[in-house]
């Protein structure tokens, strides 16, 4: 089964930057749901990031179909989450809905910061997880996941990144993930890592001649 075309269902502008510079390797064309002429309504309902991954790729895989345009196009969605051990795991999977999902970032991560006012280094410990879901031509399902670990800053850092990355501090490099350049980032960041899982099992397949 020939592959052309990666769909990825997100309308997230940092999202969009980032995914086609690392999955360029594969040789395929990406491109958003917007870019595919998809407009559609999806619910995440799901419990896991996993679900939520999975939700998407289904909606969007089944609008491609109902279109005539799924043939040789792969449809990738990720649900990805800040988790902060302090706050019991929270925002989590409702990371991008946390306190609305019209409030801008700058709100949320002031909102975060003054909850861990006080909280010592060592207790400020939290990770960012992302899934991605992925409906192949032939309605197969895979799934990958990464994992970047860090700690809660007291600041907004940094410019480069988006969401909550200006106040996630990664060790390992002395700065937050909105301080890292983009090769860093799509390196190291648990997008990056869930996606690099995800374009191993594609070629895999691919190499096997399966797909």
């Amino acid at each position: 089964m020939k592959i052309e075309k990666i769909v990825f269902a997100t309308g997230n502008a940092g999202k969009v930057r980032e995914i086609p510079a690392i999955l360029a390797d594969l040789g395929l064309e990406v491109v958003s749901m917007k870019e595919a002429g998809i407009r559609v309504d999806i619910e995440e309902n799901g419990s896991t990031y996993e679900e939520n991954a999975m939700i998407k790729s289904r909606v969007v895989a089944e609008a491609l179909k109902g279109a005539g345009r799924q043939a040789h196009t792969v449809v990738m969605a990720d649900d990805s989450g800040l988790e902060i051990d302090y706050l019991n795991r929270e925002p989590g999977i409702y990371s991008a809905r946390y306190l609305g999902e019209d409030t801008s970032y700058r709100i949320k991560n002031a909102n975060l910061i003054s909850r861990l006012d006080g909280v010592p280094e060592e207790e400020r410990t939290a990770r960012f997880v992302c899934a991605i879901g992925a409906v192949l031509p032939d309605g197969r399902e895979l799934t990958s996941r990464g994992v970047i670990e860090g700690r809660i800053g007291y600041e907004e850092r940094g410019s480069n990144g988006f969401g909550y990355d200006p106040i996630f501090y990664v060790p390992e490099f002395g700065c937050t993930t909105a301080e890292l350049t983009e090769e860093q980032k799509n390196r190291v960041s648990h997008r990056g890592n869930a996606l690099q899982a995800m374009k191993a099992q594609l070629l895999e397949m691919m190499n096997e001649q399966e797909i």
